[in-house]
């Protein structure tokens, strides 16, 4: 029993001293609780007396009973505040079964009308589907109203925009995917889109049309914009007012050019400068030159111009209307162009600047071909080359035959041959003339007709006017002035190219003349050397020459061997050609040698009874030499 108090002491003194170690192992500066309890007691315990102390656990309660006098004090306002709250619930709550009974009464009663709102919430979400369908089909397949007035325009004359390209290519668009509907099933709605969509280009197409009309109307330094040009391409699809637009525009510029044709003519350039054409009519190659130039310089812009005009359009289509534009539009130059070149052909006299002329004319149809094919310009160019061509081959048949003629009468002839038979000074004077125009007509194109034509014109008169005045001539007088024109006339024309035929022909009149002349030198050498009676034995085959006939011969042959030139006819000398008069004098000496080696032959032979060391002691060979080595 004892043992068993003993270990309840130790134990309570054990928990004691745990106690008490833990309150000295406290540390109060880090108990919160027990500084605000002794933070809390400083505010009423004064003294530290016994008197103070011994009150202290009556304090403590005084004021616990007072803390939960306050705390029962606030609980009770709480109550009657939560009373009065519950009071108000209940008061709310009797109010929403009273609501929820009339809820519920109501609900009955509008059953119908909520199902039939909820069948019209379902429909309005369905039409409003409907709606935004149709919006979109609409968007798609309408014009809006600002597409419609870009498209009519918001006035008569609204000029034509950009934009309104764009909104004719919606109709077409539009017009197109109708097809796309048609086969969706919308074959009715289709139709009418697209009869629509007709009626809008229909329109479109009609205010466009009077619009790019007004406009190449006014056109007047050609100033071709891009709107003029993507509307010609959309006027295309309509063949007539393509083609009235088209018309309108070559009317516009025909007027314009001649009308520039016309001021550069009379008053030249801004300003004066250049000059007008009309201050060089005194000088007709570059009066004409210059016409010629500056429509040379005009057209081609004018067929620029149309190429830009077509610039969007297919080329296939359209070159053949080009063309004929074009043709339209410089076919206006035609008159004033031709009244002045015709005036200048009429008055000019010069062969020359006629002939010059017309090879410029001729150019220039070459080059106005390559541009403008057709139209009454360049059969104005083929008309007025052919009758300059025909002028001045007339004013050069004029020419000759005033050169021909003789002063005192006026048949074709040439003055009488002077005694030194050359020709005359006529015959210098046109083939001088003749060199002047044929140096012109060696650097034109067309050369060969011309220079045919030009030869023809002056050789064929002057070969006939020299062959009537040596008509009265002596045989060989006569050969040697034919001979001498010829050759000046071969020698003039040689140098020039297209001419070998000519030339060939006057050969052959010349061959002609050497062989009367080499006849008639023949001839006189025969008679000279006595040898006519020995050539007719010797032309009849009779064996018997007479020796008195043979040594006359004999001693004339030697003395001609000795000095060959001497018994040449004088009339010989007198051709201009040096060789021509060896070609005569060469072919005279081989008749004398081949009649030499015929009595050399008859002489030489045992049967005659000659005696060969007494006469012709010279061969023909050393004959042939002595007479014909140079």
């Amino acid at each position: 029993m004892t043992s068993a108090q003993d270990k309840s002491q130790d134990a309570d003194q054990d928990r004691i001293q745990r106690r008490v170690n833990k309150i000295l192992e406290t540390r109060l500066e880090s108990d919160k609780d027990t500084l605000d309890a002794l933070n809390g007691l400083s505010s009423f315990f004064g003294e530290n007396t016994l008197k103070n102390r011994r009150n202290l656990r009556s304090q403590i309660e005084h004021r616990s009973v007072g803390i939960n006098e306050n705390f029962l004090k606030a609980f009770r306002e709480v109550k009657l505040s939560l009373d009065a709250v519950c009071d108000d619930l209940d008061t709310m709550a009797t109010s929403v079964q009273t609501m929820k009974t009339d809820l519920e009464t109501s609900k009955a009663l509008t059953k119908d009308l909520i199902e039939q709102t909820n069948t019209m919430q379902q429909e309005r979400e369905r039409l409003e589907v409907h709606q935004q369908i149709a919006q979109a089909f609409l968007a798609r397949f309408q014009l809006s109203v600002p597409e419609h007035q870009l498209l009519y325009g918001t006035a008569k004359d609204a000029p034509i925009v950009p934009e309104f390209f764009k909104v004719l290519d919606r109709v077409q668009s539009i017009h197109a995917e109708c097809r796309l509907l048609m086969q969706c099933g919308y074959q009715t709605a289709a139709l009418d889109i697209m009869e629509e969509m007709t009626l809008h280009q229909e329109g479109a197409l009609e205010r466009l049309y009077r619009w790019t009309q007004n406009h190449c109307r006014n056109l007047e330094n050609n100033e071709i914009g891009p709107l003029v040009v993507e509307a010609m391409s959309r006027l295309q699809d309509r063949p007539v007012l393509f083609k009235y637009v088209i018309d309108e525009y070559a009317i516009a510029r025909r007027a314009v050019l001649v009308r520039l044709f016309i001021e550069a003519l009379t008053e030249g350039g801004p300003g004066g400068n250049p000059r007008p054409i009309e201050l060089h009519a005194h000088d007709p190659k570059r009066y004409i030159g210059d016409m010629f130039a500056w429509l040379h310089q005009s057209i081609p812009n004018e067929k620029e111009n149309l190429a830009m005009l077509f610039k969007k359009c297919d080329k296939h289509d359209i070159s053949e209307q080009m063309q004929k534009a074009l043709c339209y539009i410089v076919d206006g130059v035609c008159h004033p162009l031709k009244v002045r070149v015709e005036t200048i052909l009429s008055s000019e006299k010069d062969t020359i600047i006629l002939f010059t002329i017309s090879n410029l004319l001729r150019f220039y149809q070459q080059i106005m071909k390559q541009v403008v094919l057709g139209g009454s310009l360049e059969q104005c160019l083929i008309d007025l080359q052919k009758s300059s061509e025909q002028i001045y081959l007339n004013a050069l048949a004029s020419q000759v035959r005033s050169v021909l003629q003789r002063p005192a009468g006026s048949t074709l002839a040439l003055e009488p041959p002077q005694r030194d038979l050359v020709p005359p000074a006529s015959v210098a004077r046109l083939l001088n003339m003749l060199k002047e125009i044929l140096s012109v007509a060696t650097m034109v194109d067309g050369r060969q007709a011309d220079i045919t034509k030009i030869v023809s014109c002056v050789i064929d008169p002057l070969l006939q006017s020299v062959q009537e005045s040596a008509a009265h001539l002596p045989t060989i007088d006569m050969g040697v002035y034919l001979l001498n024109c010829l050759y000046h006339m071969q020698s003039t024309l040689a140098v020039y190219e297209y001419m070998d035929e000519r030339v060939e022909r006057l050969q052959a009149q010349s061959d002609a003349q050497l062989d009367t002349l080499t006849s008639e030198q023949a001839s006189s050498l025969v008679a000279n050397l006595n040898l006519g009676p020995i050539y007719t034995i010797l032309q009849s085959n009779q064996t018997k020459i007479e020796t008195n006939l043979l040594k006359i011969f004999m001693s004339k042959m030697d003395a001609f061997l000795e000095l060959p030139d001497v018994l040449l006819l004088p009339q010989i000398q007198l051709i201009m050609s040096s060789s021509h008069r060896a070609t005569v004098q060469r072919r005279a000496f081989n008749v004398i040698v081949a009649i030499y080696k015929q009595i050399y032959d008859r002489v030489h032979d045992p049967a005659n009874g000659f005696q060969p060391d007494q006469m012709l002691q010279k061969t023909p060979e050393q004959v042939s030499h002595i007479l014909l080595s140079p």
